[in-house]
């Protein structure tokens, strides 16, 4: 099996990346917010077997560029499009994950030539946090000030009423190894990230009245779990002309992580309908 890692010029900025197998047409796999390629990396090997499947890092998150700005949903799709420009891939299957649902979203929409087909994996087209401006302008100052592990730390602390979903990856992951891929993952984001980041999240413009303009096969999936995604997903996969929608059982906002060989199955029948 092909494979090969290392970072790419986006504009001003590198991001790295990884990707596994072989073929013309790829799987981009776009993390979401405090995450990271490793997101995936448990199921980029089983997903290369379809063909090249490529995890990459967004700005301010696992091995790329921290610039300290440039967090607005935008730019991400500017980052995103310069990136396939570097890699010399011309069009590709597309699997955001929350965060990077949002910008394979609006990257569908703003270079629709550029995806073939679209996974939208417990995402929005729409704003949906009640969160007031001050409470994430506080969230902003609080990441600043604070040691990186900060998010870390009050997390696993509270890792007996996290969702059974992640309890359960957690037991079979191995706690140790659980909790160090997520310590990992938070201490490399860049700090500015987080207040800008959600801010652009919570304040962002609908995008419903355009989701039928999506002409792309797509797939919308969700954790049965992930109850504030729920509506969201109905609505991607209403609005989306012909889109299926998968309802995730015993997964929570991370399916790939959660529920693996259903997450697999549902990407894998996707890829042979788009590809078909």
């Amino acid at each position: 099996m092909t494979a090969s890692s290392g970072r790419l010029a986006a504009g001003a900025i590198e991001i790295a990346y990884e990707e596994r197998g072989g073929g013309e047409r790829p799987l981009v796999l776009v993390h979401g917010f405090a995450g990271s390629r490793d997101d995936f990396a448990d199921v980029i090997d089983p997903l290369s077997e379809a063909g090249r499947t490529v995890a990459l890092d967004q700005r301010g998150h696992g091995e790329s560029s921290n610039p300290g700005s440039g967090y607005g949903l935008d730019q991400l799709v500017r980052d995103l499009t310069g990136f396939l420009d570097a890699a010399g891939i011309a069009r590709c299957d597309v699997l955001g994950h929350s965060l990077g649902g949002m910008v394979a979203l609006r990257l569908a929409l703003a270079h629709p030539e550029r995806v073939a087909s679209l996974v939208l994996m417990d995402t929005a087209a729409r704003s949906t946090s009640p969160m007031p401006l001050w409470a994430l302008r506080a969230v902003g100052v609080v990441a600043r000030v604070l040691p990186p592990t900060w998010l870390w730390r009050m997390t696993r602390a509270g890792r007996r009423r996290l969702p059974e979903p992640m309890r359960r990856a957690e037991r079979e992951m191995g706690r140790e190894r659980y909790w160090e891929r997520l310590r990992v993952k938070l201490v490399a984001m860049d700090k500015a990230a987080y207040g800008e980041g959600l801010r652009e999240i919570v304040g962002q413009v609908s995008l419903l009245p355009r989701l039928s303009e999506i002409a792309c096969p797509t797939l919308v999936m969700v954790g049965a779990e992930d109850l504030a995604f729920h509506e969201t997903s109905r609505e991607l996969a209403d609005g989306i002309p012909d889109a299926k929608l998968i309802v995730v059982p015993d997964a929570h906002h991370s399916p790939q992580i959660e529920a693996r060989e259903a997450f697999l199955a549902g990407v894998r029948d996707h890829l042979s309908r788009a590809r078909g």
